[in-house]
């Protein structure tokens, strides 16, 4: 696959929910080696459990194709006027090369118009997602205790109406 081979992004359903989440443990397993937990969600969560996610109505999921292979993903979960972003992975051998940053923008095209803000989260300790979530724009807002694993929660505020694609502004 070369180096420049271009990136499409669109959404996903629940028909490709088992390469979904293979690409996600593959992608998970540097951040639970980060946090020595084998037992992070994106993990642990089973096909079904993913499929019923999928079909909720309140999530988005996109995946960042090259040609046939799926090379990353993204979930949206949608809640009145505030979108969260969890659950980012790209495989292992396609990261550092702009996927994530390219799919952190991308979900601002599928939002509702009425979208106010947009939520991301990562591991307190995941310096380079971070960085990426600061790059998109997202500033940091706290962090929270959830079991053994502290989050950072990052936010970006979106013009009223007015969801652009700021890569294309960059």
């Amino acid at each position: 696959m070369s180096e420049d081979a271009e990136v499409r992004i669109d959404q996903v359903d629940a028909g490709h929910a088992g390469e979904v989440l293979t690409l996600r443990r593959a992608a998970f397993v540097v951040e639970a080696q980060l946090y020595n937990d084998a037992h992070i969600p994106a993990l642990t969560q089973t096909l079904e459990e993913l499929i019923e996610d999928m079909e909720s109505g309140h999530t988005v999921t996109l995946g960042a194709w090259i040609g046939p292979r799926l090379v990353g993903t993204i979930r949206v979960g949608i809640e009145g006027t505030k979108a969260t972003i969890g659950r980012l992975a790209v495989a292992p051998d396609m990261q550092g090369r702009g996927i994530g940053v390219q799919l952190v923008f991308a979900v601002l095209g599928y939002l509702p118009e009425d979208t106010s803000e947009v939520w991301a989260f990562t591991g307190q300790n995941s310096k380079h997602n971070i960085a990426l979530y600061n790059k998109a724009g997202y500033e940091h807002q706290f962090d929270q205790v959830s079991g053994d694993l502290t989050y950072a929660y990052l936010r970006k505020i979106l013009e009223s109406g007015a969801i652009v694609d700021d890569a294309a502004i960059d």
